[in-house]
């Protein structure tokens, strides 16, 4: 069966703003009516679809008054898995340290509810469903640029009347586990895990990316010292085309 023509010029127009291509960063691509002309006297229709396509994807993006242009590439970022890992009285996240930014240039947005445990937060916490949790919603911005999205529950026993429960506190250097340990609870384990998936509709909007661009999602759980899961972050949501984890696993010889 033959490709779908609007198939074929987008793969065209995708290799003409690849990198190194013909078009570059915040480059005005030709008019529908030039394009209409480029590839054959097609209809305009098929070049809408093309261009749909594309803006979907995350590669082109119309502007009021200013045509159609190649999107910004985002920078590529690293997730390393010491990234938990602090350094005392520095001001810095694993957030900060996964985009290398400093704290001036980090901002957060949130928003706090207490909540109960459903039956999958109970089996993430291993507690009772209907346990008091405190959900704190979470975008963070990486100079003015969302990154990372999360939901981030604590037990509400731990934070009750403290500073963690208070939204003004945040963000707080060292993150989650500075904050157990302003408790007195000991966070000696992070587990996570990950899996991929084409973003909701709120996901695309929240983190400003086309409907078409993949999005890695991720549970993380601090566990103290006792054995006791304190928080669950569920789940963290990053774009995905620009998010690489690294993992290094020591064997013993």
């Amino acid at each position: 069966m033959a490709q779908p023509e609007y198939l074929r010029i987008a793969a065209d127009l995708r290799r003409r703003i690849a990198p190194g291509g013909e078009f570059g960063p915040g480059d005005q691509i030709p008019t529908i009516p030039e394009l209409c002309a480029e590839y054959g006297d097609v209809s305009p229709t098929t070049i809408r679809n093309a261009l749909r396509l594309l803006t979907n994807e995350g590669l082109i993006e119309a502007r009021a008054r200013a045509g159609t242009r190649v999107r910004p590439r985002p920078p590529i970022h690293r997730m390393a898995a010491d990234r938990y890992r602090s350094t005392p009285g520095a001001k810095s996240t694993p957030y900060t340290r996964d985009q290398g930014i400093g704290w001036s240039e980090y901002r957060l947005d949130k928003r706090f509810e207490k909540v109960q445990a459903d039956p999958e937060l109970a089996a993430l916490f291993e507690c009772e469903v209907g346990e008091r949790l405190l959900a704190r919603h979470f975008v963070f911005y990486d100079n003015d640029q969302p990154t990372q999205m999360s939901t981030s529950y604590v037990r509400w026993s731990d934070v009750a009347d403290t500073p963690v429960a208070d939204p003004i506190n945040e963000p707080w250097p060292g993150g989650t586990r500075a904050q157990m340990a302003s408790l007195g609870i000991r966070v000696t384990q992070v587990r996570e895990s990950f899996t991929t998936a084409m973003p909701t509709d709120l996901e695309a909007a929240t983190l400003r990316i086309g409907s078409g661009v993949p999005v890695l999602r991720y549970t993380r759980r601090h566990v103290a010292d006792t054995g006791r899961v304190v928080e669950v972050a569920h789940p963290i949501v990053r774009r995905g085309d620009t998010t690489i984890v690294d993992f290094v696993i020591d064997l013993d010889e």
